[in-house]
Protein backbone atom coordinates (compact mmCIF):
# COMPACT_ATOMS: atom_id res chain seq x y z
CA UNK A 1 0.00 0.00 0.00
CA UNK A 2 1.51 3.49 -0.89
CA UNK A 3 0.37 6.12 1.57
CA UNK A 4 0.31 9.67 -0.16
CA UNK A 5 -0.95 13.11 1.80
CA UNK A 6 -3.93 14.60 0.43
CA UNK A 7 -1.86 17.56 -1.93
CA UNK A 8 0.17 14.84 -3.09
CA UNK A 9 -3.24 13.14 -4.58
CA UNK A 10 -4.22 16.95 -6.11
CA UNK A 11 -1.45 17.84 -7.70
CA UNK A 12 -0.33 14.21 -9.50
CA UNK A 13 -3.78 12.63 -9.31
CA UNK A 14 -2.59 10.96 -13.17
CA UNK A 15 -0.14 9.34 -11.91
CA UNK A 16 -1.94 8.04 -8.54
CA UNK A 17 -4.42 6.73 -10.83
CA UNK A 18 -2.12 4.41 -12.58
CA UNK A 19 -0.32 3.51 -9.47
CA UNK A 20 -4.02 2.61 -8.28
CA UNK A 21 -4.85 0.97 -11.76
CA UNK A 22 -2.00 -1.17 -11.42
CA UNK A 23 -3.43 -2.70 -8.67
CA UNK A 24 -2.10 -1.01 -5.72
CA UNK A 25 -4.22 0.52 -2.86
CA UNK A 26 -3.20 3.90 -1.71
CA UNK A 27 -4.28 5.57 1.78
CA UNK A 28 -4.48 9.01 1.92
CA UNK A 29 -3.44 10.71 5.01
CA UNK A 30 -5.59 13.26 6.57
CA UNK A 31 -5.68 14.97 10.01
CA UNK A 32 -6.67 12.95 12.82
CA UNK A 33 -6.06 9.59 11.63
CA UNK A 34 -9.62 10.12 9.43
CA UNK A 35 -7.44 8.61 6.69
CA UNK A 36 -9.14 7.47 2.89
CA UNK A 37 -8.10 4.30 1.18
CA UNK A 38 -8.62 4.64 -3.02
CA UNK A 39 -8.29 1.21 -4.84
CA UNK A 40 -9.70 -0.26 -8.67
CA UNK A 41 -12.89 -0.48 -9.26
CA UNK A 42 -12.04 -4.34 -10.13
CA UNK A 43 -10.59 -4.81 -6.67
CA UNK A 44 -13.92 -2.75 -5.17
CA UNK A 45 -15.94 -5.14 -6.86
CA UNK A 46 -14.37 -8.23 -5.52
CA UNK A 47 -14.23 -7.01 -2.12
CA UNK A 48 -18.30 -5.97 -2.16
CA UNK A 49 -18.64 -9.67 -3.33
CA UNK A 50 -16.91 -11.05 -0.67
CA UNK A 51 -18.88 -9.09 1.62
CA UNK A 52 -22.32 -9.78 0.03
CA UNK A 53 -20.96 -13.85 0.18
CA UNK A 54 -20.07 -13.72 3.25
CA UNK A 55 -23.30 -12.31 4.29
CA UNK A 56 -25.91 -14.53 2.28
CA UNK A 57 -23.61 -17.68 4.49
CA UNK A 58 -24.75 -16.08 7.72
CA UNK A 59 -27.82 -16.43 6.65
CA UNK A 60 -27.70 -20.22 5.79
CA UNK A 61 -25.94 -20.57 9.07
CA UNK A 62 -29.24 -19.18 10.97
CA UNK A 63 -31.46 -21.10 8.82
CA UNK A 64 -29.51 -24.52 9.63
CA UNK A 65 -29.65 -23.50 13.28
CA UNK A 66 -33.26 -22.81 12.69
CA UNK A 67 -34.27 -26.23 11.32
CA UNK A 68 -31.83 -27.70 13.99
CA UNK A 69 -34.17 -25.95 16.65
CA UNK A 70 -37.06 -27.57 15.46
CA UNK A 71 -38.01 -23.92 13.89
CA UNK A 72 -38.34 -25.40 10.25
CA UNK A 73 -41.36 -25.73 7.86
CA UNK A 74 -42.92 -27.47 5.60
CA UNK A 75 -44.32 -26.28 2.51
CA UNK A 76 -46.24 -27.36 -0.44
CA UNK A 77 -45.96 -25.99 -3.45
CA UNK A 78 -49.24 -25.01 -3.88
CA UNK A 79 -47.58 -22.72 -1.08
CA UNK A 80 -45.06 -21.03 -3.38
CA UNK A 81 -47.17 -20.58 -5.75
CA UNK A 82 -49.80 -18.14 -3.80
CA UNK A 83 -46.73 -16.51 -2.06
CA UNK A 84 -45.45 -15.80 -5.33
CA UNK A 85 -46.86 -12.39 -5.54
CA UNK A 86 -47.26 -11.76 -1.75
CA UNK A 87 -45.04 -8.65 -0.50
CA UNK A 88 -42.70 -9.34 1.76
CA UNK A 89 -44.38 -8.64 5.02
CA UNK A 90 -47.35 -10.82 3.67
CA UNK A 91 -44.99 -14.13 2.75
CA UNK A 92 -43.66 -13.69 6.25
CA UNK A 93 -47.24 -13.43 7.82
CA UNK A 94 -48.55 -16.23 5.22
CA UNK A 95 -45.53 -18.44 6.43
CA UNK A 96 -46.10 -17.99 10.16
CA UNK A 97 -49.54 -18.63 9.45
CA UNK A 98 -48.42 -22.12 8.06
CA UNK A 99 -45.99 -22.40 10.80
CA UNK A 100 -48.96 -21.86 13.53
CA UNK A 101 -51.46 -24.91 11.62
CA UNK A 102 -48.17 -26.93 11.86
CA UNK A 103 -47.39 -26.77 15.35
CA UNK A 104 -50.69 -26.91 16.39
Amino acid sequence: MVALRTVDMRNDFKRVSEIIKAGEKVLIARPHNDNLVVLSEKEYNELDKIRRNTEYLAKIEEGIKELEQGKGITLKIEDLDAMETLSGDEAKAYIEKIRNAQVN
